[in-house]
Parts: C-alpha cells; sequence; structure tokens
C-alpha cells in the first residue's frame, strides 16, 4: 500500500509554476528532469520500502517548443497540468530560484513542496521538501533534482 504513495510522490517534483522569470532563452527540444528520493519519512510505510527508494531516481522527459524555450527556464520548470498544484510563491533573481506549491493529495490536506535551487540557460539543479500528513502521521521527503537539455529534437 505504501508503494501507491512513495511513487506519486517522487513525481511530485516535476510539478513547478511557469512564473515570471528573466528571458534568457533555453535550448528548444528534449530536456530530462531527474529526481532522486535523499530522505524519506513516511509513517506507516514498511522500513524495507523506505530503504529501497531512498537513492533511486525518477526522470521526467519534456518538449519545449521554440516559443516555448525563449520563455526561458520557466519552460522547464512548468508544472503537468495533470497534477492540479497550486503556486503559493515563485521568486526568481541571480541565478536562484524559490517556488512554494500546494498539491492535492487524495485523502487529507494538500501537499506542501518547497523547491529552491539554482539555473541557468542550460538547466537547473536544487532541492525538494515536501511535507504532508498519511493517515499515521506527518510525512518529510527530500528530493535532489537537476534538469538538463537532452536533444535538440522531440520526438512525435
Amino acid at each position: 500500500m505504501m508503494k501507491s504513495v512513495i511513487l506519486p510522490v517522487l513525481a511530485l517534483p516535476f510539478l513547478v509554476s511557469p512564473g515570471a522569470l528573466p528571458a534568457q532563452s533555453v535550448a528548444p527540444g528534449r530536456w530530462a528532469v531527474k529526481s532522486t528520493a535523499v530522505d524519506l519519512d513516511i509513517p506507516g510505510a514498511p522500513k524495507f520500502l523506505l530503504r529501497m527508494a531512498k537513492g533511486r531516481s525518477k526522470t521526467e522527459e519534456k518538449c519545449l517548443t521554440p516559443d516555448q524555450a525563449k520563455t526561458g527556464i520557466a519552460a522547464v520548470l512548468a508544472p503537468d497540468p495533470k497534477a492540479q498544484c497550486r503556486v503559493d510563491g515563485l521568486q526568481v533573481a541571480g541565478g536562484r530560484y524559490v517556488q512554494t506549491l500546494s498539491c492535492p493529495q487524495k485523502k487529507g490536506p494538500p501537499l506542501k513542496i518547497v523547491r529552491e535551487g539554482t539555473y541557468q540557460a542550460s538547466g537547473f539543479a536544487g532541492q525538494a521538501q515536501m511535507q504532508g500528513m498519511t493517515p499515521k502521521g506527518a510525512m518529510r521527503i527530500r528530493l535532489d533534482q537537476q534538469a538538463t537539455h537532452v536533444a535538440g529534437v522531440c520526438r512525435g
């Protein structure tokens, strides 16, 4: 049962806002956004599942059109609309970003996510701190994240 909690949670860090960033364009085409589980504190989850998940990575591939790429790193950070996360705040300046999100869960209050790190035209690197509630108590997860340009042509 906890597997169903852990795997969707690993997908959540990809859900960010395309807020107003300086128009430093990025390369169009395919991008890889990789998240690696660093710390997992999920009450009620079997310890062996948490040990198995720690250090595991999940990569989301995104495709940016030339018009999207002109908007800069915001295009790489854009959320998946299916997640229905609300952007509570976004600060981008001097090569650094900080973003706060509220993402709905099937049961209980929204999951709170704080993402921060550095960005440049070639991608971003940072961490996501997630906090939420499970039926057995407060949950905390920390992920390392990195985005890189993979190729100039999108798969169609």
